[in-house]
């Protein structure tokens, strides 16, 4: 039984360290906007809020105003985790009939076009951290990134690969968008993206970003950028109201938690994944991962067939607790655990054998954690979905909307099926972990479905396998494909496993034998990326980590 994390270690020059505060995002300027206002007294919210927006700007890809947010913050004060749920809903005005003639014969909404969209919470989501946890004006927080975007700032390499590809997926939208005009004049202005180390400005984001830190949550939901919005959708064939973006309101939740080898690991409740979490640590807290050993095809194989079980309740489930009864209690029952732990065969796959890889569900996110000197920790992500989202950039703006919606079931008497002023199953979940009721680790990883195997394996890496913050992180992964899906789509076959290079051999070929399908993979956009801030409960100090995936930065004060 381990009873403290390693979280640093000498020899790994990469881990930050600092005794007063510490930032860690995916992006180098936002890391160190999060720094500088840390240092000017802010507090580990108002970080964080910096940090976002500044992420908002240099990456588009993976967040930006027009999406959601969710956090997780500790408060030093109460000595507990809050929990912030600040993601959106679908239009009130849009039944799923309608939304089902409107769509014709597709069976899932597409990611592309007027549809996907819901309400963008995000900056109602910093306005909620905001009144509750800051110290500094919400103008000082949004001046670096206004500054940013009228100036220009540099592209980063993984950014850039990523901007091009969503360019090029946008322009293939065809009958999906009426006018790609404000997406290609925002994102694309020399008729192409920024390549890496290219100057790229945004003076309409510059102009929304002020326009924000002058008139609050109102002049986004309610004034002329909500106006903006809703006429921008109108003009793509969409329904999204002004009344839609009045009424949004964020929602502050209890953390849900489950032990795991003596830490406590708190996640947020539905309409997010996090219970996906648990249920999976759960499930792995009765076998013995340090005897199987990091990386062997016995400890992969667990983890694998462990995946699939908690994703088939995580597709048939999870949704909007306002539209359905809690299932949460059920699912980490030790009676629901008990019958699934029954249907793993240590010798071969659940659901027989796959000949083909299954589509690999997308995600792109900004996560970011930040800590300040009173001991408060933040753990936010925020995210459009699928990189940029759903195409539309309102007019003048110079943001797109998210494509969040596309995660509905169109099956009427589905738990996710689409509903007027329903919130959809969302990827995005940041973590936090305890132990004896003292703050111990913020931590998050991007992408998707990615997000729930990569907690686990983060967790274990630590705690099982021994891993400093750093190595947990650069650790290779694995990601299981081919599971049933939120939106309706079931589980055919076995799916796939895909890998990063770094394992051993002999234990892969171990693995096929049991009857796993194998395909080798490079890179966030499968395995996603990783931020971690540890604090060490006897010292104070804090460590921070920053994957090797990603363009990202962690540092201290």
């Amino acid at each position: 039984m381990t009873s403290r994390m390693q979280l640093t270690s000498v020899e790994n020059p990469r881990e930050a360290r600092g005794r007063t505060g510490m930032a860690a995002t995916s992006q180098p300027l936002a890391t160190l906007v999060a720094i500088h206002v840390l240092n000017d007294g802010g507090s580990a919210v108002d970080a964080a809020i910096a940090a976002n927006a500044m992420l908002g700007l240099v990456e588009p890809t993976g967040c930006g105003v027009g999406g959601d947010l969710f956090a997780l913050v500790w408060d030093p004060v109460e000595s507990k985790v809050h929990g912030l749920n600040a993601s959106g809903r679908a239009p009130l005005a849009l039944p799923l009939p309608e939304l089902l003639s409107l769509l014709g014969d597709r069976e899932e909404i597409p990611l592309l076009g007027p549809h996907c969209i819901t309400v963008p919470g995000c900056v109602d989501g910093w306005f909620e951290l905001h009144e509750r946890f800051g110290r500094l004006e919400m103008a000082k927080l949004l001046a670096p990134a206004i500054h940013a975007a009228q100036s220009g700032f540099p592209v980063t390499p993984v950014i850039a690969e990523e901007w091009a590809q969503d360019v090029v997926r946008v322009m293939q939208a065809g009958d999906l968008l009426v006018d790609s005009s404000a997406f290609s004049s925002t994102y694309a202005p020399r008729g192409r993206t920024p390549v890496s180390g290219e100057k790229h400005v945004n003076p309409d984001l510059a102009r929304t970003l002020q326009q924000i830190s002058r008139g609050g949550r109102k002049e986004f939901y309610s004034g002329a950028i909500a106006k903006t919005i809703a006429s921008s959708v109108a003009h793509q064939g969409g329904i999204l109201s002004t009344e839609d973006l009045s009424s949004h309101r964020s929602e502050w939740v209890d953390p849900i938690s489950t032990g795991y080898r003596g830490f406590d690991v708190h996640e947020l409740p539905p309409n997010n994944q996090g219970v996906t979490v648990l249920q999976m640590l759960r499930l792995l807290d009765a076998f013995d991962l340090p005897s199987d050993g990091f990386g062997t095809s016995d400890a992969l194989h667990l983890f694998i067939e462990i995946k699939k079980l908690a994703f088939e309740d995580r597709a048939r489930f999870i949704s909007d607790p306002a539209f359905a009864v809690s299932t949460v209690e059920f699912l980490l029952s030790e009676k629901r655990l008990a019958r699934q732990r029954d249907q793993i065969d240590p010798s071969r796959p659940l659901c027989g054998n796959n000949a083909f890889l299954p589509v690999v569900e997308a995600g792109d996110t900004c996560y970011l954690t930040t800590a300040d000197k009173d001991g408060m920790m933040v753990s936010l992500i925020q995210s459009n979905f699928i990189k940029t989202g759903s195409g539309i950039v309102p007019d003048g703006l110079g943001f797109a909307l998210q494509n969040r919606g596309a995660l509905f079931s169109l099956k009427e008497g589905h738990a996710n099926a689409f509903a007027p002023g329903k919130r959809p199953f969302h990827t995005i979940i940041p973590a936090f972990v305890t132990l004896d009721k003292q703050p111990l680790l913020s931590f998050g990883v991007m992408g998707g479905a990615m997000q729930p195997q990569g907690h686990v394996q983060i967790l274990t890496n630590l705690i099982d396998f021994g891993m400093t913050l750093q190595e947990a992180g650069d650790a290779p992964r694995w990601r299981h494909v081919g599971s049933s899906r939120p939106t309706g789509f079931e589980l055919e076959g076995a799916g796939a496993v895909l890998h990063e290079p770094g394992f051993d051999d002999r234990e892969l070929a171990l693995l096929e034998q049991k009857g796993h399908v194998l395909h080798e993979r490079r890179g966030a956009i499968y395995f996603g990326g990783y931020q971690a801030i540890g604090r060490d409960s006897k010292t104070g100090e804090y460590v921070g980590a920053s994957d090797k995936r990603k363009d990202g930065l962690a540092m201290g004060l």
